[in-house]
């Protein structure tokens, strides 16, 4: 049986389950898949990560803490990017990435947060 490489078309040798002549074919392939339709995504992840990091790196220890919207822009977070919400009971919307979160308070100030750890 002749088999052919998933990238290039050139005839395989090896492996019966083998797809690609080479790793250069194999990375180029799954590059290709992962490029385009993905890029979203990958766009996403990366503006989600940069908020989780400003956070982390303005709330090292502490367990709560105050910044001006102000701060938080000159650091370039994006408020449009959130992985979760949590309405607590007095109806206040605190918006997490990933651990770390923010409530939005008066005179467009924010109080940081970080999620206790689950044991």
């Amino acid at each position: 049986m002749n088999k052919v490489c998933s990238e290039c078309g050139e005839q395989i040798s090896g492996r019966t389950d083998k797809k690609f002549c080479s790793d250069s074919c194999r990375n180029g392939f799954h590059n290709k898949q992962n490029s385009d339709g993905t890029n979203y995504v990958r766009n996403v992840n990366n503006t989600l990560r940069k908020n989780r990091r400003i956070l982390q790196e303005l709330l090292p220890e502490e367990e709560t803490a105050r910044y001006p919207r102000s701060k938080l822009l000159e650091l370039g977070f994006d408020f449009g990017f959130f992985t979760n919400t949590y309405t607590n009971r007095n109806g206040e919307t605190y918006f997490y990435c990933y651990e770390f979160g923010y409530l939005p308070l008066k005179n467009d100030y924010f109080c940081l947060v970080r999620k206790r750890k689950f044991v």
